[in-house]
């Protein structure tokens, strides 16, 4: 197999096994969960010969990493919007009806390698990866890791709440002008802020027009806190009531805006979509009702 990375043990004043030398001595390899997985698939060679967690190292050791034996994977040649890509990380458009990840073939992981260039750097992860998820119904923003350590880094971005993201809704009903819903979903902790913009009467049915600003990040969270607080998302099959008036749409919710500091050069990068055609047809539908 091909060697990937090779680092030689320099002078080292105190006894250390290889679990603890080696974290991070790979930029592809940066933190002990990593190291773990390539030392069990044998991915590390210590003088010629695979290592074990429990070697001891010494000065002048030669400590390999060979490249990894997974199976290529597979390519969806979909065409995707790039709204940002640099050597690290990209932010895509995902559209609706296509799932982030899974066990399918025609997901937006498997687009990514089709639409985003390779990265350079050392620690370029096998294929780019989304370090969030959008339901296969909802369209919009989506964060992509091109390197290990951006990985790591906007995974520890977002359990720190810091990466804001901003939601596009279309309820049925009217609320408040600003409501922050705190319910806890499947006994964990979950809080949306809504933000009404607009409401509408169509057809003597009323509807609202909001943002949703997830502070948590749980599963169908906007959609779950939307439908408990009476303002059901037009189009949600799960957790809403279908409207005489707005049939065979979509799902009315959009990822439309996310806030972050980019993790290697620190700058802070901010990106919005227009609201969805969706959206759009129905205020012109209201319009010239």
């Amino acid at each position: 197999m091909k060697i990937k990375e090779t680092h030689i043990v320099p002078a080292i004043t105190e006894k250390i096994r290889l679990q603890e030398y080696a974290v991070a001595i790979f930029p592809s390899l940066p933190t002990k969960s990593s190291l773990k997985k390539a030392l069990k698939k044998e991915l590390i060679l210590l003088n010629g010969q695979p290592a074990k967690t429990s070697d001891w190292i010494k000065e002048g050791q030669k400590i390999e990493l060979l490249e990894s034996r997974e199976k290529p994977q597979k390519l969806f040649t979909k065409k995707l919007q790039v709204i940002f890509e640099d050597d690290y990380l990209a932010v895509i458009h995902k559209p609706a009806g296509i799932p982030t990840s899974g066990n399918y073939f025609k997901t937006i992981s498997n687009a990514l390698p089709f639409n985003l260039n390779t990265s350079h750097q050392k620690d370029a992860l096998p294929a780019p990866l989304p370090v969030h998820r959008l339901d296969n119904p909802t369209s919009g923003i989506l964060l992509i890791a091109k390197t290990k350590a951006a990985q790591v880094s906007l995974n520890r971005l977002f359990e720190e709440k810091k990466i804001e993201k901003t939601y596009h809704a279309l309820v049925l009903g009217s609320l408040s002008n600003s409501v922050v819903i705190n319910k806890s979903i499947e006994n964990k902790n979950a809080e949306t802020k809504i933000e009404l913009i607009e409401e509408f009467l169509f057809k003597n049915e009323s509807f609202s027009l909001v943002k949703a600003f997830p502070k948590t990040g749980r599963t169908h969270q906007i959609r779950i806190h939307l439908a408990e607080n009476g303002n059901a998302i037009v189009g949600d099959k799960i957790y809403g009531k279908a409207s005489e008036n707005i049939k065979k749409r979509g799902l009315f919710l959009a990822a439309t805006a996310i806030e972050f500091k980019h993790p290697i050069t620190e700058k802070l990068l901010y990106f919005e979509l227009d609201l969805p055609k969706r959206f759009r047809d129905f205020k012109e539908l209201v319009k010239n009702t």
